[in-house]
């Protein structure tokens, strides 16, 4: 059963860019612990859904972190609210090392040495790849090894609620299933996690919910069981045409 009062709740959220509508009044929620999940084709508005969230975009409507609204304007107290994005891309600093993207993930900590030094050892738990290549320029590592390193940098900023952009983009089917296994069990910790992405077959093992966004607009809100084949999603977007 869900908490009465969600980790997120977006309210008749929206976003455009200039005069363009890029994402219509949208509602949605993420439970505590919950990981869930956003599928569309391209162009959807998945991407934007998640920088209206963090307060990216121009539009209308409240997105509610633990019951209190979040600013629009400002992703840096979003940030400080414990709401983190990585986004498609993943954004990493390429001519810096690991570990100096890594340490910009921390700097809302200031000088807790401490507690820092116990994110970095989690960190490096999780993805001993990044362990060994501390040293190493970001920009001259793998695409896999990047998105690690992108989800690493967020989870230095002890997120409560995880938004991931694509994680599995341009990736091989075997390292994106293990980075999304990875993000499984963080989620099976305890942290919350909103998850768009592509490779739905993937993002279902793990979600506890979807939403369906076609052109903009959520078309359907289900339960992965729902979805046995790319058939069933597609006769979602197909009807909301």
């Amino acid at each position: 059963m869900r908490n009465a009062t969600p980790l997120l709740a977006a309210e008749k959220l929206s976003a455009r860019y200039g005069n363009v509508e890029a994402l219509h009044p949208t509602s949605l929620t993420v439970g505590r612990g919950e990981l869930v999940a956003v599928l569309g084709p391209n162009g959807a508005g998945k991407s934007t859904l998640l920088r209206a969230i963090m307060g990216l975009t121009a539009g209308t409507g409240t997105a509610r972190f633990d019951g209190v609204p979040l600013p629009r304007g400002d992703a840096r107290a979003v940030a400080l609210r414990g709401v983190i994005l990585v986004p498609e891309g993943r954004g990493i600093f390429g001519p810096m090392s690991v570990r100096e993207n890594l340490d910009l993930g921390a700097y809302m900590l200031g000088r807790q040495r401490g507690e820092i030094a116990a994110r970095l050892e989690r960190v490096y738990a999780l993805f001993p790849r990044l362990k060994a290549r501390e040293t190493q320029v970001a920009g001259s590592m793998s695409g896999g090894e990047q998105q690690m390193l992108a989800i690493g940098r967020a989870l230095m900023a002890g997120p409560k609620l995880l938004l991931l952009d694509e994680p599995s983009l341009g990736l091989a089917p075997r390292l994106a299933a293990e980075i999304l296994e990875t993000l499984g069990g963080l989620n099976r910790e305890g942290l919350g996690i909103l998850l768009v992405e592509q490779r739905a077959p993937l993002a279902l093992k793990l979600a506890t919910r979807a939403y369906l966004l076609s052109v903009g607009r959520v078309v359907a809100e289900v339960t992965p069981d729902q979805i046995a084949s790319p058939h069933d999603l597609a006769r979602y977007y197909f009807a909301a045409a």
